[in-house]
């Protein structure tokens, strides 16, 4: 398998990625283009991600912002670029100024800070709240109960935009599909008062088909696109 992997180029590996994505969202019943694929893009080069945004319109995902900035600014103007690190008070500002999405809010301090440090010239930026279902301490995010005091926190910032959840479920699940379910269900009881949570940012290479039909609409993968990473950081 891995000698099958490293024959094929990371366009090839999009590709099936892509082909998975669609083939999932027509088993679930979703339209086409439902699901967004985020292009998981830490630790690789600019230069490596230059035939891949070349090909198509694809969306970059970066965890560690010592690396993103170099990136965003190398890459054509215009590329959509998500943050799905763990934030610091510290680097709020430079991903304020730079990303088009935050995946990973989790608390008010930092939707406050992403608010006021937001360019005005500069859309709101749409930003994803961070649950962290089962309570794990090794894991970012705001446990459920928390959820929507924190939605109507953001709604009142003018300089985001709340688009939804994000989760990273525990690995192993005996029903893979059963995190995803309850993410789904809990961006439902938000919706009534914040209309604009239209978005699930859940699934990675290995459980990507569980995502999409509890209904995904953001996938975030890279190990399937540039190969294996060390174990705690493969997405």
């Amino acid at each position: 398998m891995l000698r099958l992997m490293q024959s094929l180029t990371d366009q090839d590996r999009l590709a099936a990625i892509q082909l998975r994505i669609d083939q999932a969202l027509q088993t679930a019943g979703r339209p086409a283009g439902a699901c967004q694929l985020i292009v998981v893009s830490k630790t690789q080069s600019a230069e490596r991600l230059v035939p891949l945004v070349q090909a198509g319109s694809i969306e970059l995902g970066e965890n560690y912002l010592s690396e993103a900035v170099p990136k965003i600014e190398a890459l054509p103007k215009g590329q959509i670029w998500h943050y799905i690190g763990s934030i610091q008070s510290n680097k709020t500002r430079p991903i304020a100024e730079h990303f088009d999405w935050v995946h990973t809010l989790d608390r008010e301090k930092i939707a406050q800070r992403l608010n006021d440090q937001r360019p005005g010239d500069r859309p709101p930026l749409n930003v994803l709240i961070q649950v962290n279902l089962d309570g794990e301490a090794s894991k970012a995010g705001c446990a459920p109960e928390q959820v929507q005091a924190l939605a109507d926190a953001i709604a009142g910032l003018p300089n985001l935009c709340l688009r939804g959840l994000m989760s990273i479920p525990k690995a192993d699940q005996s029903d893979p599909g059963q995190p995803h379910r309850r993410l789904a269900a809990l961006l439902d009881s938000l919706k009534p008062a914040h209309p604009t949570c239209d978005c699930l940012s859940m699934g990675m290479s290995g459980d990507l088909e569980p995502a999409v039909l509890a209904g995904a609409t953001h996938v975030r993968i890279g190990t399937a696109i540039f190969g294996p990473r060390p174990a705690k950081e493969a997405v």
